[in-house]
């Protein structure tokens, strides 16, 4: 299943962050911190009801402006646009309907894509409803009054954006075949690595119109199995994009890595692992994905017998939260180990769907206390009754214990090596969940 993708679009200072802010809230749903990515988010998974989507924040539209700035945020919005699924128009009610809001619209029709307007820093509604209605003239249909500081109408703004989701649309037939999503910075290398995937194996059968994420498919075989490569490359603008833009290519990635089973993290060799690659990887990470990380280029290094092992620590430093990540050294230009690489995918696909049997779980379990006893606190100890899997993609278990408080990380990181060394799992994270469990129960 595809989460569909909303963006908040409008003028500067209408309240845009402010109700991005109160969506991305914990009392609709909790935004993960993850490694790498937290200090740019520009996107939050919400959720409302029974379904979720991820929502994009994006810099105020300025459409007739030579600022080189607020240029640079309406490339972002339009980024945004050609991305999403459904548009939240943000106007404000104090400043009035103002002619680049009709701008705005002009520009948002242009999309064909659904449109709710919702009109913010509405803060009494029998008051400015008369000032509401006034947006009526932009013509994309009622504007949804609400208040993104006081989070006056976000429910039924909320309604009318959900209403646009096609279940269809979303919940795609299912399809046996694997699809890697290859993903990096630009300038890496991705296309030229899916390009030599096809014109070594002459196995391209066709070119799958992307979604609306514009990300394309591609269809490869190789070695009698069909594969789908969700290419994000080529997505950002034509123009040279300024630093501000540069993390924008973070949207594009959160939608291709959502349908994919496991991602390639393509790194350059001359440029060595960067925070941008950090961030990037952590979207794989965050959403559960198996992750390879290919470091291209590998024939424009010189290098003696240590160079592989060097940059091999400096990756699991710079990417030390995904430490199960594997990792392979090639050159999409030369082919070098790309036969290595359908191996690799082929095992991480694998792991990542892996199951394990609860008498084996629990064997394990048991030899690992038995090796290292549970911590304690306050001459109270931890118990762990039982564990069992009860999801795979990525390997998730639960673990029944006397008391959450006593499951230290460090622990529950000692079960996942313990693990890890039995079955390997390489490549894909494995998730764990405490549930305590009072022990008559068990």
């Amino acid at each position: 299943m595809s989460k569909p993708i909303v963006a908040i679009v409008g003028r500067p200072n209408v309240g845009k962050s402010t109700l991005f802010n109160a969506l991305a809230g914990k009392n609709i749903s909790i935004v993960k911190d993850t490694p790498g990515v937290t200090r740019d988010r520009i996107y939050a998974d919400v959720t409302w009801l029974n379904g979720s989507f991820t929502l994009i924040d994006t810099g105020g539209i300025e459409p007739d402006t030579s600022d080189k700035m607020l240029s640079h945020m309406r490339e972002q919005a339009e980024i945004a646009i050609a991305t999403a699924d459904v548009i939240l128009f943000l106007v404000d009610v104090r400043q009035g309907l103002q002619d680049a809001d009709n701008k705005v619209a002009d520009m948002l029709r242009r999309s064909h894509k659904p449109v709710v307007l919702v009109v913010n820093k509405v803060d009494n509604f029998d008051k400015q409803m008369a000032d509401v209605y006034e947006f009526y003239n932009l013509g994309l249909g009622d504007p949804i009054p609400i208040s993104g500081t006081s989070r006056l109408g976000i429910g039924d703004m909320l309604e009318e954006v959900t209403r646009h989701f096609d279940p269809e649309e979303f919940v795609q037939e299912e399809d046996e075949r694997p699809k890697i999503a290859i993903i990096g910075k630009p300038n890496v290398g991705k296309s030229s690595l899916i390009n030599k995937m096809l014109g070594e194996n002459r196995c391209i059968v066709s070119d799958i119109a992307g979604t609306t994420r514009d990300a394309i498919d591609t269809q490869v075989i190789y070695d009698g199995r069909e594969y789908i490569f969700i290419d994000t490359a080529g997505l950002r603008r034509k123009n040279k994009i300024k630093e501000e833009l540069e993390r924008y290519s973070i949207i594009r990635t959160v939608s291709a890595v959502e349908r994919a089973d496991i991602v390639v993290l393509v790194i350059d060799a001359e440029e060595g692992v960067t925070e941008q690659d950090a961030k990037i990887a952590g979207i794989a990470h965050e959403r559960g994905k198996g992750i390879i990380i290919a470091v291209n280029k590998w024939d424009l290094i010189t290098k003696d017998d240590k160079t592989i092992y060097k940059f091999t620590d400096k990756v699991r430093q710079t990417l030390s939260f995904m430490n199960y990540a594997e990792i392979i050294f090639i050159s999409a230009k030369t082919g070098q180990r790309l036969n290595k690489l359908f191996s690799m995918i082929d095992t991480v696909i694998e792991n990542h769907a892996l199951r394990v049997q609860t008498g084996v779980l629990n064997e394990i379990l048991t030899e690992a206390m038995a090796m290292k006893q549970p911590p304690s606190d306050k001459g109270k100890r931890l118990r762990i009754y039982y564990m069992t899997q009860v999801a795979v993609k990525p390997p998730t278990f639960v673990m029944f214990i006397n008391d959450k408080k006593l499951m230290h990380f460090s622990y529950t990181r000692y079960i996942e090596n313990q693990i890890r060394d039995t079955f390997g799992f390489k490549g894909t994270p494995i998730h764990f969940i405490a549930r305590e469990r009072k022990e008559k129960e068990c």
